[in-house]
């Protein structure tokens, strides 16, 4: 678990971090460099789920050796398949990380929710749905990898 206290805000609890794949995680269906690294590290921490319509077929492989849950959802409404497993985790216990239109109900829905915007771009749904957006998945993780930058970010 992670827990950040908000100075004016309502603290965090988190258990789960639940993230898309492609555009996030990955691009062009290959692991962004450093990724592998920092989930590993936050698996210490967090229980990590890979929730994807597996654009490319290669989210099975790109993770191996990564203490992950994968969920390949079915091609048809792949936002609310991700709000629901989100939901099923208990969505206040949880952190959220996409970039695609199909994750803003997922970014909404939890305690803390994480716009990447990288060589996929955001849709601008979701990025109106997260509480925080940044560059890259990386800068994503570093905040739960150093819960500090959040307080900076997030407090009131």
């Amino acid at each position: 678990m992670i827990e950040i206290t908000l100075p004016g805000a309502e603290s965090l609890r988190l258990d789960h971090l639940v993230a898309d794949f492609n555009g996030t995680l990955a691009c062009d269906g290959l692991l962004l460099p450093g990724t592998g690294e920092a989930l590993c590290r936050l698996a210490e921490t967090l229980s990590i789920h890979v929730v994807t319509a597996a654009t490319f077929g290669r989210a099975r492989e790109a993770l191996a050796g990564i203490p992950c849950e994968l969920v390949v959802l079915a091609e048809s409404a792949q936002d609310a398949a991700k709000l629901h497993y989100v939901e099923n985790l208990n969505a206040s216990r949880c952190v959220c990380i996409g970039n695609g239109r199909n994750d803003r109900l997922m970014l909404a829905a939890p305690a803390l929710g994480i716009a990447v915007i990288q060589g996929e771009g955001a849709a601008v749904a979701t990025l109106l749905a997260a509480k925080v957006a940044v560059p890259d998945i990386n800068t994503a993780l570093g905040l739960l990898l150093n819960p500090q930058r959040l307080v900076a970010t997030l407090r009131l």
